[in-house]
């Protein structure tokens, strides 16, 4: 065989005859390996979209207007920026794909040049509808849909649900939000364009080529065959590069000007053109009978759906056809045993209209395995039962909660084993010291036919004078199935439980007049290395199919961590990223202080 390319082929009746490996004979997955790319990362010769080149090549940076949707051009005045050597002009794009309605191109020859004309270019816009929207107002408008019990699809629908709550001995009833959120991957986006003989050149860091491309060829007005993308390494991506909206403006200012054109986001630009994480609004309940055992458990979901925004072709069916978005309620659908179970998920029309929602690393599960893992130390506090106790009991691997082949052997049962293993390592039940406390919280991940059954305990420390939290510890155990690579399994966990971290204390935005609120790294805080808590992550020995890692470690640290606060001095908090006054509220509301 040729290296670089797979000259063997195989017969359907050769294919038929292979005979799989079994795990003892495995010789390469689940040992340690050199990972190729890292020596090229280490010594810069890597190529990311932001070192890509072409001759002749021209740069640009946008102007970006007051909305994401509506805003037109009003006036252009750059006679001051006419004076900064380099500056060529400013261009007013025209977008038939509607992906950059009213952004103004600052072209000039060197980047330095860009970016100083561009601070000079005065752009007057008429605002669209979204001008005056807030993040609360994003909320509010969550709440009132969730109260209309038409609206949305219903992703689980049992049988039973509302006699289980009528019949209820006990009900209990809780409301969980979350802030928006921002990629702010290292590199921010760019992309540069250029047509050669009736073709466009795209080169770009681009997690999604098939997303973008009829979009550009949309907006470029030429068939989708006249447009190649060339992909370069991502200096971060994390869902944001899933959206290659970035190549639009950089392909609509090359055609504008006839010159290829390159254009550079700062970091500013980069999080005002964010695809953020939409704010969620949830409502969790969950009815006990007469006997204490739960009968029924409700689940709400709110949110901007990226896949209505970018791809409605990828949304999903309920059983009455209604669609939904699987990466706003994915993880809603949990493996506890609840008796009749009803899953709802709800598209906020106010946050698809306000901006372009966007997949975030854990999507879904970033919300919804926040709230699901808070109630369920919440039910287990109104049921006077331990938390882990309380999960174990409804981790029952009966019905569809079982498992099945060939991702999901063992079901719920598997999901127990960790929990029960990562109590055990943290010392579960054994006495902490004043305002420390232990939270437990468990995950499947993103995917239920492909999930990654992972458990964490968050041990916190909360000062009672300033109500700052902090992490001392997290304790992780996870079940991926086989490990292919033990360091690269590793890498990403940690990574993971680290972004669970900040996103659960530190990250956070607002929408303010129709755009975020934070737009650099002043105000916008994510996790500081000085911050970062000690870190035991275990990985359970098994020959099971290997699944996914990057996300599941990221869900379930923020409950954890909220159920800690809990345990700690007795604050429960139910909003995203978890600031000292909302601890300070819970202490006041407990009688604590």
């Amino acid at each position: 065989m040729r290296r670089g390319k797979l000259a063997r082929q195989y017969t359907p009746e050769q294919l038929t005859a292979i005979v799989l490996k079994t795990p003892q004979q495995r010789s390469l997955i689940g040992q340690p390996a050199q990972a190729l790319d890292i020596p090229a990362k280490i010594d810069g010769t890597a190529v990311y979209g932001i070192d890509a080149q072409v001759d002749g090549m021209l740069y640009a940076r946008p102007k970006i207007p007051p909305t994401r949707y509506g805003s037109k051009v009003l006036s252009i005045d750059d006679t001051a920026a006419k004076k900064v050597k380099g500056y060529l002009r400013s261009v007013v794009l025209q977008d038939p794909s509607g992906t950059v309605p009213g952004w103004v191109m600052v072209v000039a020859e060197t980047y330095a040049a860009a970016i100083r004309a561009a601070d000079l270019v005065q752009v007057k816009w008429r605002a669209g509808a979204s001008a005056h929207v807030a993040e609360q107002d994003i909320l509010n408008y969550a709440t009132k849909q969730l109260a209309d019990a038409s609206l949305g699809a219903r992703v689980v629908d049992d049988d039973g649900v509302e006699q289980a709550f009528k019949d209820a001995s006990l009900q209990l009833e809780r409301h969980y939000t979350t802030s928006t959120v921002l990629h702010f991957q290292l590199e921010p986006v760019n992309a540069l364009a250029q047509e050669i003989d009736g073709v466009w050149h795209i080169h770009a860091g681009n997690q999604w080529q098939s997303l973008i491309l009829p979009v550009l060829a949309q907006a470029l007005k030429v068939p989708e065959g006249k447009v190649i993308l060339h992909t370069y390494l991502l200096g971060g991506g994390f869902g944001r590069r899933l959206n290659g909206d970035y190549c639009v403006p950089a392909a609509l200012a090359a055609q504008a000007v006839g010159r290829p054109v390159k254009m550079i986001c700062t970091r500013a630009d980069d999080a005002r053109f964010d695809s953020p994480r939409s704010p969620s609004v949830q409502h969790v309940r969950m009815a006990f009978d007469a006997a204490g055992k739960v009968s029924a458990m409700q689940h709400e979901a709110g949110a901007g759906w990226p896949t209505q925004a970018m791809i409605p072709a990828f949304l999903a069916k309920d059983k009455q056809g209604h669609p939904y978005d699987p990466f706003a309620i994915s993880g809603a659908d949990h493996w506890y045993t609840v008796g009749a179970q009803r899953v709802r998920a709800v598209s906020n029309d106010l946050a698809n209209s306000s901006f372009r929602p966007g997949w975030l690393r854990s999507v879904g599960p970033g919300w919804t395995n926040w709230a699901v893992e808070s109630f369920m130390d919440e039910a287990a506090q109104a049921a006077k039962v331990d938390p882990l106790a309380f999960r174990l009991s409804l981790l029952q691997a009966t019905g569809r909660n079982a498992g099945s082949a060939p991702n999901a052997v063992g079901g719920a049962a598997r999901l127990a084993h960790v929990l029960q293993r990562v109590a055990d390592k943290a010392g579960w039940g054994k006495a902490m010291p004043p305002d420390t406390g232990l939270g437990i919280a468990a995950t499947f991940g993103q995917e239920r036919d492909m999930p990654t059954w992972t458990a964490c305990v968050a041990r916190v420390k909360v000062d009672r004078s300033t109500c700052m939290v902090k992490v001392e510890k997290l304790f992780m155990v996870i079940d991926a199935g086989s490990i292919v690579d033990p360091d690269g399994a590793l890498a990403q966990a940690e990574g993971g439980a680290l972004w669970g971290v900040s996103m659960a204390l530190h990250e956070g935005t607002a929408f303010l007049n129709g755009e975020v609120k934070d737009t650099n790294l002043n105000t916008y805080t994510p996790l500081r290395m000085a911050d970062v808590p000690e870190l035991d992550i275990e990985f359970v020995s098994s020959t099971q199919a290997a699944t996914g890692m990057g996300e599941p470690p990221t869900t379930a640290v923020a409950p954890a961590i909220g159920n800690a606060i809990f345990a700690a001095v007795a604050s429960r908090v139910r909003h995203l990223p978890i600031r000292p006054e909302a601890v300070l509220k819970g202490l006041d509301r407990h009688g604590a202080v």
